[in-house]
């Protein structure tokens, strides 16, 4: 099969919505990807809005998921999408993945990757049943000094894990401002739409899987405290976690969205035998590494001496900041290269192999899953 750009379709995404721009912003980044046709709302009046707004021809613009799925299937090979991006809230991730991966394309889906466990383990089944590739933008996993980060931990020279932290506070939800003209507060606040976890289930569930992915470490057991801390929501709003990892390293996992004056501030240390390490987002170029016996050593994006992961997701010469854009355009790329090769019937580079896929999304499922429980329960510790 000749070299060419893989045809993206896209369910959910309309106009207003944050997530589904971003999407086609990272998706757009490389030049691998073409943007083809959409179910871009429930609303067909709005997909079609969206979709003219976008350029597509009419014919392309779908009014839901289900019309759009054996619509492109029925086309030419030549024509039909190659795989679908599913940007909708949490309660509808399972469907259109179910029915894409049914009807033969592959699947790019936000987190958490589905509204419950049991959705989760399911849609497990049909991917590895299908054979087909799906990629879950866990974003902060993209860049380029988290991947260095993993590389360093997974190379042995911190030693052997004894510590991991990880914090995501945000301060948006500190009022209580759903139920007005704010679209992200109310359905992320909505156990209808969000499922059973609001704070744990939006950013406690990326602070996990940066907690996974860097160390290359599994989290065995916790113990949760779950708050909700503004009167009148639904959903937890700030929580805290004690982690025990495979190796009995042990950590601590914070995310708050009540934590008024932050932004998005992740950062995530471990702490080894021999040194640590620390990243944050606000700082996301730097990459700082602790020795027990030596000075700290500050790596930067684009210098010198960095693994092939970190220098393969690195787009600018050192000292341009790249941020949570390049971040979420490395997880398109590498998913595109990866399918690309596939297509081409060619075995695809290790780091283009490295996104999160159909595993970290049921083990965040669990971790949502488990961290309830535990937050409602005098028990405490349970097995995740």
């Amino acid at each position: 099969m000749a070299n060419r750009k893989l045809r993206m379709g896209m369910v959910g995404g309309g106009q207003g919505a944050f997530i589904g721009a971003v999407h086609r912003i990272a998706a757009r980044m490389d030049g691998l990807i073409d943007l083809v046709c959409g179910a871009f709302s429930s609303d067909p009046a709005k997909s079609k809005a969206t979709g003219e707004s976008l350029f597509l021809p009419a014919e392309r613009v779908y009014g839901s998921f289900e019309e759009m799925m054996e619509r492109e299937a029925a086309l030419p090979a030549d024509q039909r999408m190659d795989f679908v991006s599913i940007v909708t809230p949490n309660h509808l991730h399972f469907a259109p993945a179910k029915l894409a991966l049914e009807r033969g394309f592959h699947v790019v889906l936000d987190k958490p990757m589905t509204f419950n466990l049991q959705e989760a383990l399911e849609l497990e089944k049909i991917v590895k049943q299908s054979g087909l590739l799906l990629c879950l933008t866990h974003t902060y996993t993209g860049y380029p000094m988290v991947k260095e980060a993993r590389q360093v931990v997974l190379s042995g020279r911190l030693g052997r894990i004894r510590k991991v932290y990880v914090e995501y506070p945000q301060g948006w939800l500190s009022e209580h401002i759903e139920g007005g003209e704010n679209k992200q507060a109310n359905w992320r606040t909505d156990p209808g739409k969000s499922g059973m976890a609001g704070c744990m289930g939006d950013i406690g569930t990326h602070a996990f899987n940066l907690a996974e992915y860097v160390t290359g470490l599994k989290v065995i057991r916790l113990c949760a405290q779950i708050n909700t801390v503004v009167p009148g929501r639904k959903l937890d709003d700030d929580g805290a976690v004690l982690l025990e990892f495979d190796n009995g390293a042990t950590g601590v996992l914070m995310a708050s969205q009540i934590a008024a004056g932050e932004e998005n501030c992740l950062k995530i240390r471990v702490y080894g035998e021999k040194g640590g390490l620390e990243w944050k987002q606000d700082e996301a170029n730097s990459l700082w590494l602790k020795w027990l016996h030596e000075p700290a050593q500050l790596l930067r994006t684009g210098g010198p001496g960095l693994s092939s992961y970190a220098q393969h997701n690195t787009r600018v010469p050192a000292g341009h900041p790249e941020g949570y854009l390049e971040a979420f355009a490395n997880l398109y790329r590498n998913f595109a290269l990866t399918l690309q090769a596939r297509l081409q019937g060619t075995k695809p580079q290790p780091e283009w192999l490295d996104f999160p896929g159909v595993e970290e999304g049921v083990r965040g499922m669990r971790f949502i899953e488990r961290v309830i429980e535990s937050g409602k329960t005098d028990k405490k510790w349970v097995e995740l």
